[in-house]
């Protein structure tokens, strides 16, 4: 947004000067004219991961289209921390009587979460399906100690 000379703002598409300029293509996303390798590729870097807790256990989810299950790393390490990491390398050949093009990508991820004192990591469990990782973390459930009281009189 400008401001002019005389005051208030500047905002018309013909005024060279004016900083407020509709690009028709910023609608598109910064990602439309990358092959859709790079756009997976991305999405890996960008892995999220939700954290829900029950009452019997931490689950966390990854949304993680394409990757198969080899590609995926969980670990427990010291500390109680939770590792969730992977890595990707896509490479795509075509030849033709002209040309020869190869098109390679790669991406990693890593995402570290500190489970609490009730985690019990000798249990945890991972699963993939359908490009969903879940692992589950089994918390250790403390019944509330119940004292029976004499009632006198």
């Amino acid at each position: 947004m400008a401001l002019s000379l005389f005051g208030g703002r500047r905002n018309n598409v013909f005024d060279p000067f004016s900083l407020d300029i509709w690009d028709p293509f910023e609608s598109f996303g910064p990602l439309a004219n990358f092959p859709s390798s790079a756009r997976e590729t991305t999405a890996i870097a960008n892995t999220r991961i939700d954290w829900k807790e029950t009452p019997e256990a931490h689950i966390f989810k990854a949304d993680l289209p394409g990757i198969k299950k080899e590609e995926v790393k969980v670990e427990v390490e010291d500390g109680r921390v939770l590792q969730i990491s992977g890595e990707r390398s896509r490479e795509q050949e075509e030849k033709n009587d002209t040309w020869h093009r190869v098109e390679r990508s790669s991406g990693k991820f890593m995402r570290r979460f500190r489970l609490p004192e009730n985690a019990k990591l000798d249990q945890v469990k991972a699963a993939m399906e359908n490009g969903v990782l879940t692992v589950t973390v089994p918390k250790e459930v403390k019944r509330p100690d119940v004292k029976a009281i004499d009632i006198s009189g």
